[in-house]
């Protein structure tokens, strides 16, 4: 009977092994050439940490541009962050307290910018800020104000999950206790949210560090470009390794957020009782973001 069933997972396993091959190769491939020697990306010419560090003109932590590039991305992704998740934590616990007719439309109007397609968002906003808020100036500002706006949804529907899996019975024990509104939600359902809201953390970095319609649209120049922008003005304009070496850190900069977030999420199962460390956490964050 095992031996049955082994045999009819047999093509699911090649199909999803096949599907992890054909899309970390690529990503591979780009990693390795951005160590070659030479200005090649398809031909080795041997290891050189010239796009990265010592070419004086063209490296990625020499040349100014992508510099900027770099710290502009890194500046607006973790701005969003500052803002989305509050706003987002408390737009789940309202959506999810609204009862009525209206509770279930009012659920789904805080899920629409995850189903709009996003340049629709980016070409909207765009005409939004020079055609009605013209005080808002596009670059930075713009930038960010979009990127709050696209990726509050998600923050939104994982903490609702979280939220509809806690239940009630939590805060009604609490106020049963004696605990005000307030405190219920402050010491009972807040830290209780703590997974949902590392998953955020995960999923709206990520989101924001190498998005491009929204940041494009919404972009003054060279002075508020950010990574996605140069990869894509660089492939353009003629590209040496040193994109290659732009994009890993773009890669490694997301996977070093991802990392952080899974110790984080161990560290708290492991302080209130649960175990399964980072595996427990990682299987956490995909439930989820699912």
């Amino acid at each position: 009977m095992i031996t049955a069933t082994n045999r009819r997972n047999s093509p699911l396993k090649f199909l999803i092994w096949g599907y992890i091959i054909w899309s970390l190769v690529p990503v591979v491939i780009a990693v390795v050439f951005s160590f070659n020697d030479g200005r090649s990306r398809t031909v080795w010419q041997g290891f050189s940490l010239r796009w990265w560090f010592t070419d004086p003109n063209a490296s990625v932590f020499q040349n100014a541009e992508m510099r900027n590039a770099i710290v502009n991305s890194l500046v607006l992704a973790f701005a969003t962050i500052l803002l989305v998740t509050p706003l987002g934590i408390a737009l789940a616990i309202g959506a999810q307290r609204i009862r009525g007719r209206s509770a279930n439309f009012v659920q789904g109007l805080t899920s629409t910018p995850l189903i709009t397609p996003e340049i629709v968002v980016g070409a909207a906003l765009l005409l939004t800020f020079t055609r009605l808020f013209t005080a808002v100036p596009l670059g930075y500002v713009a930038q960010l104000l979009g990127n709050v706006t696209f990726s509050l949804a998600s923050v939104v529907v994982i903490v609702r999950a979280r939220l509809v899996s806690i239940g009630s019975s939590f805060e009604e024990a609490a106020r049963d206790l004696g605990a005000s509104r307030w405190q219920a939600m402050r010491f009972v359902l807040v830290p209780m949210l703590w997974p949902s809201v590392m998953a955020s953390l995960v999923v709206v970095f990520a989101t924001v560090i190498d998005d491009f319609v929204i940041t494009s649209f919404l972009s003054a120049g060279v002075s508020s470009e950010t990574v996605p922008l140069r990869i894509y003005s660089s492939v353009r304009g003629g590209a040496s390794p040193a994109l290659n070496a732009l994009a890993t850190l773009l890669v490694l900069t997301s996977f070093t957020v991802l990392i952080i977030g899974l110790f984080g999420l161990s560290a708290w199962r492991k302080k209130h009782g649960e175990r399964g460390g980072l595996k427990a956490a990682l299987a956490d964050v995909t439930q989820i973001e699912g």
